[in-house]
């Protein structure tokens, strides 16, 4: 039998045999990774990888059909799981729960990534205490149109607003565009109150940079600007950790950084093949993140000073998360697709359809949402015509693309196959 044809491979790690199916699976054509690549690169950057997400429930994110797919999300650990994998049953707000993988070792690293997950994404709490986050999450997300220099001064306010109430903050790139900003807390402030210090923080640094970084809830009333998404810190929110292979075409790694190498430092630098390499030259940059736990009191201080914030939309119960308030803003819905490439492509129709007025669209105008469903992401496209002359504005028209994903649930009786999935 060829190498090529080999159905499985066992490995051992740390004592434990995990068996890596399919481990010559080609996951990302460009670089030539394969299965068993991405494996041994968690292997190789264990130690940094479990700080980030050790210990930790996760969600298992996986790309079972290769990174050109969407991946679908798996809260529940499978039954088949072997026996020294932990677990902790998470209580979610809807009345649902959930026993979720607890990796604790490189073993569980590898057994993860064989399920098809190329990023880790835990929750802010560890197994022991699913209540009391123990991190705040900062993720600097910009909007179309916003350069790698900006995100990096937004990145600096948000470290001297954590300085100032006593907080250290360490920065990786998100992998994509952006910056996360991981800050260690003691375990004694509730969901509720870490994403209010989050929020706070964000509402802090806009007000700091202001042109530059938006804590505004409502996508559309951005701007080309930063947003410091607090919202990361809801309950059922995760993100990708520290050394996370993102699903990039080049194998880009959610990479932990020194604040001197922020400034002068490209997302597209961190690849599998230059962060083994630095890994092995220099450790973990955030290795002493656990050493460096705060408290929240003082940006729960400010939260006071500052006021009541920007309410948070309210679901209208259809499904669509388009919530109950009436933007103040011109906006069209141009498609909603089961694939980012389906709504692209009507976006694409769209604009050929008013070359006239494209012109006048700046970056921030187009506004692409990742949506997420009961298992899988969709997309929605839409458009702010408020750089378009009102007399040229074209109505809202019936969406290029017109996908529902809620179909399937609507109709489907309690107890049925696609009811079960929705509450997973």
């Amino acid at each position: 039998m060829s190498p090529a044809a080999r159905a499985a491979e066992v490995i051992e790690v740390e004592g434990r045999e995990v068996r890596v199916s399919h481990p010559d699976k080609v996951v990302f054509p460009g670089p030539g990774l394969t299965k068993l690549d991405l494996v041994r690169y968690y292997l190789a950057v264990a130690d940094g990888a479990l700080r980030g997400a050790g210990g930790r429930p996760m969600v298992l994110k996986r790309f079972v059909k290769g990174i050109d797919q969407e991946a679908f999300f798996q809260k529940r650990v499978p039954e088949n799981r072997p026996d020294w994998l932990e677990t902790a049953t998470l209580h979610y707000a809807s009345g649902n729960s959930a026993e979720e993988a607890v990796v604790t070792d490189a073993a569980g690293l590898a057994w993860v990534v064989n399920l098809g997950c190329i990023d880790l994404n835990p929750h802010p709490v560890r197994a022991g205490d699913l209540e009391h986050p123990d991190e705040l999450r900062v993720d600097l997300d910009p909007m179309p149109g916003v350069d790698w220099a900006q995100i990096v001064d937004v990145a600096f306010v948000a470290r001297e607003v954590l300085v100032d109430h006593g907080l250290v903050g360490w920065p990786k790139t998100s992998g994509s565009r952006g910056i996360h900003i991981s800050v260690r807390i003691a375990p004694e402030w509730s969901y509720a109150e870490v994403r209010l210090a989050a929020e706070t923080l964000a509402r802090e640094v806009a007000n700091r940079a202001p042109g530059l970084a938006s804590a505004r809830w409502w996508k559309e009333e951005r701007g080309e600007s930063v947003f410091v998404d607090f919202n990361q810190n809801a309950k059922d929110r995760t993100v990708a950790s520290a050394y996370s292979v993102r699903p990039l075409p080049d194998a880009r790694v959610s990479t932990p950084l020194d604040w001197s190498e922020v400034a002068g430092s490209r997302p597209e630098r961190f690849t599998v093949p230059t962060v083994l390499a630095r890994y092995a030259e220099r450790g973990d940059p955030a290795a002493g993140i656990d050493d460096a736990v705060g408290r929240l009191d003082g940006l729960l201080r400010l939260a006071d000073e500052l006021g009541p914030a920007e309410k948070p939309p309210r679901g209208t119960g259809n499904g669509t998360g388009s919530g109950r308030r009436q933007s103040t803003m011109p906006l069209i819905e141009i498609a909603r697709a089961k694939t980012k490439a389906e709504a692209l492509d009507g976006l694409g129709r769209w604009k050929a359809r008013h070359a006239e007025i494209v012109s006048h669209l700046e970056p921030a105008d187009v506004l692409v949402d990742g949506m997420r469903g009961s298992s899988s992401l969709w997309y929605r496209i839409r458009v702010n015509l408020q750089h378009v002359p009102e007399p040229d504005r074209p109505e809202q028209e019936p969406l290029e693309v017109d996908y529902d994903p809620w179909a399937r649930f609507r109709d489907a009786a309690p107890g049925d196959d696609a009811a079960t999935e929705r509450r997973s």
